[in-house]
């Protein structure tokens, strides 16, 4: 199978958007919300799961507990303190930050709680140095409006963002706390049938009218959007880290075909009638029959003094790589999984002889847990420390596979499909916050944010299109851009042409993104340079993308440097009439065989020698002039 008719699966999609606020301090300290790639400080933490208050433990903190990694902290003075150290309770909660999420909820047509109890979220994956995340449930219900269609809300919630991952390794995890501690607000969707086309709509509908209310950040990594998939049939998948709409909507396709393939397996599996796997009696120790093995993995794992064991499955045989639909396969399940228990290796019967493992060994291992051709097994090495929580970990995974899509979080990636992160927390995760008093929310408070609801993207779009002249796309398109807030700043302190400012923002420089490896961000002040000579007439707009690339691409650090390596001064009028005739002289045959049409190959000529240092508009006027009046001469 390839295809996979979505409407007949009964695909369930909520949304849950985390949207950073532009406050000017975090929300629980004064530090300031600043990125920076200098670092002062360094610490280092061991988290461990404790019981909720009903003595019970969260399934997805015992999971990040079996990787046993210690939690490296970088930190600058500039944008953190003793809070995000947990050294120091945290202050007051902070107004502007309280203010903008009940201006959000008044927004969504959310019911707000007169009391705001925060809360603490237990998080040891280290994104917290304290091992949870402060979080506080502002409002309920509401509705969000797609075209006269509205959609549900469940809940807002005002809370910290996480720590900015630098890197995750074997034994550690190394996190900057520049991002600790910056409001947020997460938004939650009911979940509703929708095509992923229609669920990207809902996405750009929501991320749009937090944009109107000019109190949230813009750019990767400002909005991320946890997307909850399920169908019918099957548990609900939480896919986190999704920051484009493009990847959203690949990601809902591919848990799509992804759940529904995993049911397809189940039925098959049923149909075998599986024996469950005994721990106690389908686990074997076989490094023996690996001793002279020339699989690098194996080796290396001889070497380390890892362990080597297989768990034997009954009826098993060739289920690892069964696969309903194109890359999805419960061997591909089974080898996310282990993964994060830092494991040296997994092999399945079903891709075996490979890696190295050859049949001789195979026949060892069928004889040792006599095996029939029915059966199939799992290869899995490990340290001894860890092996015995991966091997629980497959066998629950296997028993799973046989009831269909198990509940879990996973993570996207950038090409859409998604990978295993952790099981699905359970309620045992919440507790009270008890350094923090509850907040009040005053009638005063509500009847401001009443008084101060932002205008629609429509109103906002059509006073784009008044001011600053531009086509219908390109208003949508810039005030969707990060960088409206530059593109509005500099239509109104040079001369610019609007339409030029916002097509560099909108089109260059995203195009230099692409096209160089490694861009060098562009700085506020290197737009704001360009535009002030563009608008003094020192500099042409052709020149634009070729001082930017200059820069983004390293080979220049200003704008003047950039102007001198690439001679984009302007030229003169006279200069521009001497090209302009030399080209033309020499391009005689062409005009008499195209006549005025000639001009498109001529001003391409004439382009290649002045772009930048002269205007096409310019060069079309000088050509066109100057081709009549040869044609006029014959």
């Amino acid at each position: 199978m390839s295809e996979i008719n979505i409407d007949k699966i009964g695909l369930k999609v909520g949304l849950e958007i985390h949207q950073q606020l532009a406050t000017v301090k975090k929300l629980f300290c004064n530090c300031s919300p600043i990125e920076t790639n200098e670092y002062t400080s360094k610490f280092s933490r061991k988290l461990r799961a404790s019981k909720s208050e009903l003595g019970e433990y969260d399934p997805a903190a015992l999971f990040e507990k079996t990787k046993s990694k210690t939690m490296i902290y970088y930190s600058n003075p500039s944008s953190s303190c003793l809070v995000e150290q947990d050294e120091e309770p945290p202050h007051e909660l902070n107004p502007e930050a309280k203010n903008t999420s009940l201006l959000i909820s008044v927004a969504l047509n959310s019911n707000i709680f007169s009391e705001i109890y925060p809360m603490r979220k237990m998080v040891i994956d280290g994104s917290n140095t304290s091992g949870f995340q402060r979080t506080m449930l502002v409002s309920q219900g509401g509705y969000l409006d797609i075209e006269g269609e509205k959609v549900g809300v469940q809940s807002i919630c005002l809370e910290e963002d996480a720590a900015k991952l630098l890197q995750d390794k074997e034994e550690t995890r190394e996190f900057s706390l520049e991002r600790l501690g910056i409001p947020l607000v997460e938004i939650a969707l009911e979940p509703i049938e929708a095509s992923p086309a229609k669920i990207r709509k809902i996405a750009l509908t929501l991320g749009r009218l937090l944009r109107t209310t000019k109190k949230v950040t813009r750019g990767i990594g400002s909005i991320r959007q946890d997307v909850n998939v399920s169908i019918r049939g099957g548990g609900v998948i939480e896919v986190k880290g999704v920051q484009q709409l493009d990847q959203l909507e690949k990601v809902i396709e591919y848990e799509s075909k992804r759940q529904h393939g995993l049911q397809l397996i189940s039925e098959k599996l049923k149909s075998r009638k599986i024996e469950k796997i005994s721990k106690e009696n389908d686990v074997i120790d076989v490094t023996k029959i690996f001793k002279n093995s020339k699989s690098k993995i194996i080796k290396k794992a001889i070497e380390t003094n890892s362990a080597i064991r297989c768990v034997r499955i009954k009826n098993f045989s060739g289920m690892f790589r069964y696969s309903p639909y194109e890359g999805i396969r419960l061997g591909k399940e089974l080898g996310q999984l282990v993964r994060f228990f830092g494991i040296g290796g997994i092999f399945h019967s079903d891709e075996l002889p490979n890696y190295g493992i050859e049949k001789s060994e195979m026949e060892q291992i069928t004889k040792l847990l006599d095996l029939d051709q029915k059966d199939g097994y799992v290869i899995i090495t490990g340290e001894k420390s860890k092996i015995n929580f991966a091997i629980d970990s497959i066998i629950n995974r296997i028993e799973e596979s046989k009831i269909g899509v198990p509940a879990e979080t996973r993570q996207a990636t950038s090409t859409g499909e998604t990978v295993f992160l952790r099981p699905r927390p359970g309620a045992s995760r919440m507790y009270p916050e008890t350094d923090i008093p509850p907040i009040i929310v005053t009638d005063e408070e509500i009847k401001n944010v009443k008084n101060n609801i932002p205008k629609s993207w429509d109103e906002i779009i059509k006073e784009i299109l008044n001011k600053y002249k531009l086509n219908l796309q390109m208003a949508n398109q810039i005030y969707d851009s990060k960088d409206y807030d530059s593109f509005e700043k500099y239509s109104n302190t040079t001369n610019c042409p609007p339409i030029v400012i916002a097509n560099t923002y909108t089109s260059i420089i995203p195009n230099l993104e692409r096209k160089l490896q490694k861009p060098i961000s562009l700085r506020d002040e290197h737009g704001g340079e360009i535009f002030e000579l563009i608008g003094k007439e020192e500099l042409q707009k052709e020149a634009i993308e070729i001082i930017i690339e200059l820069i983004m691409s390293g080979k220049a650090k200003s704008v003047e440097e950039s102007i001198q390596k690439s001679s984009l001064k302007n030229i003169t009028d006279e200069e521009l009439e001497n090209i302009c005739t030399s080209v033309i002289e020499d391009n005689f045959a062409i005009i008499d065989g195209q006549g005025t049409r000639a001009i498109s190959p001529l001003m391409g000529n004439v382009m290649k020698i002045v772009r930048g240092k002269a205007s096409g508009e310019k060069v079309n006027q000088i050509l066109k002039k100057k081709i009549q009046d040869y044609l006029n001469k014959k």
